[in-house]
C-alpha cells in the first residue's frame, strides 16, 4: 500500500467560509495562491491580508485585488486574528510565504502575535515544522511544497501537519490548496524533502528537456516559434495520454517503438547517454539540498 496519499476531504461547504487569511510575504507563490482563491470565489478580498516591505509592492497588489497589505509581517498576521463576534466558521490562516533565508527574522517578528485558534502554513523551501512552532511557540503547522504550475491552477503541493492541527484546519488548507491544482497528503517530513526535489523542482527538469528539444530543432532547420510550438504541444499530449491511459511509462514507450524506427534509434542514444542516470541524480541531488536546507541532522532516519 502506497504510503503517500493523494484525496480530498469530504466538503459540505466552503471551508474557508468567513476563514482570514494573512500571507507574510507576498512573492510570486503567494499571489498565486490569493488569484486561485479569488477566481474560485473561495474568499472575498476583505478576508485577505499581506505583507511585504517594498512600498511598490503593496500598491501593486492592492490595485490588482483590493486586498489590505501591511509593511510590517506582524501587524498582518495580528489583523487576521479570528474574531469570535462574527457567525460562522472563525478559522484563521498565516501563510508564511517568505524567502528561506529572511525565515529567522521573519519568525522573530512574528512570535506572540500569532492568535491560539491561528494556524501557519509555510510554503517556505527547506523550513521544518518544528523549527517553526518552536520559534513561534505555537504548535499548529502545516508545511507544504507547491510548485510553478501552481500559477495557473495546474500545480501540485504536498502537506503535512503537526500532530495539534485539527480535521476543520485541515480542510481549510486543502481547500485553499486545491485552488492551485492538486493536493496530496505525506506522511513526514522527509517526504517533504523528497516532493521538494520530485515535484516542485520537476518544472526545472521538464523546462530543461524542453529547452532542449527546441534547440534540437532548430538545429535540424525549423524556425524557434515553431520548434517550440511543435515541442510544447507534443509535452502537453503525451503528459494528458499518459494520465488518460493509466499505463506505465515503459508500456507507452513501447507503443511507440518500432523495430529499427526513429523511436528505437532515439532511445538508444539516450539510453547510451546515461539519461536516465542524469535524471536520477538530479533529483537525488534535489532532495540533499532540500534536507540541507531544512538543517536535517545526520542520524535521522
Amino acid at each position: 500500500m502506497s504510503n503517500v496519499e493523494v484525496e480530498k476531504l469530504p466538503e459540505t461547504r466552503n471551508p474557508l467560509e468567513g476563514a482570514r487569511l494573512a500571507f507574510i510575504g507576498c512573492g510570486v507563490m503567494a499571489e498565486a495562491i490569493i488569484t486561485g482563491l479569488l477566481r474560485k470565489e473561495l474568499v472575498t478580498p476583505a478576508q485577505i491580508v499581506g505583507s511585504h516591505p517594498r512600498e511598490t509592492r503593496r500598491e501593486e497588489l492592492y490595485t490588482k485585488y483590493a486586498v489590505r497589505m501591511f509593511e510590517s509581517n506582524r501587524e498582518a498576521a495580528l489583523a487576521a486574528h479570528p474574531n469570535e463576534a462574527e457567525s460562522g466558521p472563525a478559522g484563521s490562516l498565516v501563510i508564511l510565504a517568505v524567502k528561506p533565508q529572511r525565515l529567522n527574522k521573519v519568525l522573530q517578528e512574528l512570535k506572540g502575535a500569532i492568535h491560539p485558534d491561528q494556524l501557519v502554513v509555510s510554503i517556505v523551501a527547506g523550513a521544518r515544522s518544528e523549527t517553526i512552532a518552536g520559534q513561534l511557540a505555537h504548535p499548529a503547522v502545516v508545511r507544504t511544497m507547491p510548485n510553478t504550475p501552481a500559477q495557473i491552477g495546474q500545480g501540485m503541493t504536498a502537506r503535512t501537519t503537526t500532530p495539534e492541527v485539527s480535521e476543520a484546519q485541515e480542510r481549510e488548507v486543502v481547500a485553499m490548496l486545491e485552488a492551485l491544482g492538486k493536493a496530496t497528503r505525506v506522511e513526514n517530513e522527509r517526504q517533504i524533502d523528497m516532493a521538494t526535489a520530485l515535484s516542485a523542482t520537476g518544472p526545472t527538469y521538464v523546462f530543461l528537456v524542453m529547452e532542449a528539444l527546441v534547440d534540437a530543432g532548430v538545429h535540424m532547420g525549423f524556425s524557434r516559434h515553431v520548434a517550440q510550438d511543435l515541442v510544447q504541444q507534443m509535452m502537453l499530449g503525451s503528459v494528458l495520454f499518459a494520465k488518460e491511459s493509466k499505463k506505465h511509462p515503459a508500456e507507452l514507450r513501447n507503443m511507440v517503438t518500432s523495430p529499427g524506427g526513429t523511436s528505437a534509434e532515439a532511445i538508444y542514444q539516450m539510453e547510451k547517454g546515461s539519461l536516465r542516470t542524469v535524471l536520477s541524480k538530479a533529483v537525488w541531488a534535489a532532495y540533499q539540498r532540500a534536507e540541507t536546507l531544512g538543517g536535517k541532522r545526520k542520524d535521522e532516519g
